[in-house]
């Protein structure tokens, strides 16, 4: 048995550009940051970033498209492809993607164009004066997860949380 799957949560490096392939196929490539965290020998905290490339076909590329921005969080579940070419030198080349099969969009603040901001889903008004914050605060805001009554049998449409 075989197994090629990748399944990543990060903010996307950069705004989202859609092409369209001589076929007529939607397709938009991107930069997904993750982050590692640890404490190191010295109890230090420490944190490394990994950049991966992510591919998009088809209409969730047109979608991803018009919500994603640079900054935006978003859970991405696909499988990894290796494809070579030759450059304009006729230098071989090769690169390692994230072919995704699934995306799904991050919290956004009320009003935000894309990018989620800890401030603005935490403040009340856009008027009121911003405060200094502590590491621990700047980590992304995490929602509470939703829950389903299921005592009987039907899944009602209020039930749903999207």
């Amino acid at each position: 048995m075989n197994l090629n799957k990748v399944q990543l949560i990060g903010r996307l490096t950069a705004d989202l550009e859609l092409r369209t392939t001589a076929s007529g196929q939607s397709v938009t490539n991107f930069g997904l940051a993750t982050n590692r965290y640890w404490t190191d020998k010295d109890g230090k905290r420490a944190e490394e970033t990994e950049f991966h490339n992510i591919v998009l076909w088809g209409k969730q590329a047109e979608v991803a498209s018009q919500y994603l921005k640079k900054g935006s969080l978003a859970y991405i579940e696909g499988r990894l492809q290796t494809r070579t070419w030759k450059d304009k030198e006729g230098q071989n080349r090769k690169t390692t993607e994230i072919i995704a099969d699934r995306v799904q969009f991050g919290p956004r603040a009320a009003g935000a164009s894309g990018t989620f901001s800890p401030e603005a889903s935490s403040t009340p008004s856009s008027s009121s004066p911003k405060k200094t914050s502590s590491p621990a605060e700047d980590m992304p805001f995490e929602e509470p997860i939703p829950q389903i009554d299921l005592d009987d049998d039907e899944v009602r449409a209020e039930d749903v949380p999207f």
